[in-house]
């Protein structure tokens, strides 16, 4: 059986591999997870938050709402319980168009050092 490389090998994320992954604070994560009814992670008995997939993509989805397009979270709330298809489609694009811009930066950088 061949590894499918399109799955996840893990699970469950803790809440300091995805504060990392998206370079903010685990106090904010928890307030969002307040504030943010689509933001549920499992947790344990001992209160330790563990996140699937699913849940760091609705983070992401947030995190592009309020820190790159500047809304408040109230605002966020509110864009994702009346329109939650047609944000997540605009936070996917725009990540998609952020790596490209990513990888061409990195072609320019090797074509300069060539020439």
């Amino acid at each position: 059986m061949a590894l499918n490389s399109d799955k996840p090998l893990k699970l469950y994320y803790s809440i300091k591999e995805v504060a990392e992954m998206l370079n903010v604070s685990e106090s904010m994560l928890r307030f969002w997870e307040k504030e943010i009814p689509a933001i549920k992670p499992k947790t344990t008995g001992h209160n330790i938050r563990q996140y699937t997939c699913k849940d760091i993509e609705n983070i992401k989805v947030v995190y592009h709402l309020v820190k790159v397009r500047g809304f408040k979270l109230s605002a966020a709330r509110k864009m994702l319980r009346e329109n939650r298809e047609g944000v997540e489609s605009n936070s996917r694009v725009l990540e998609s168009l952020i790596n490209v811009r990513t990888e061409l930066q990195e072609l320019r950088r090797q074509l300069d050092y060539l020439t």
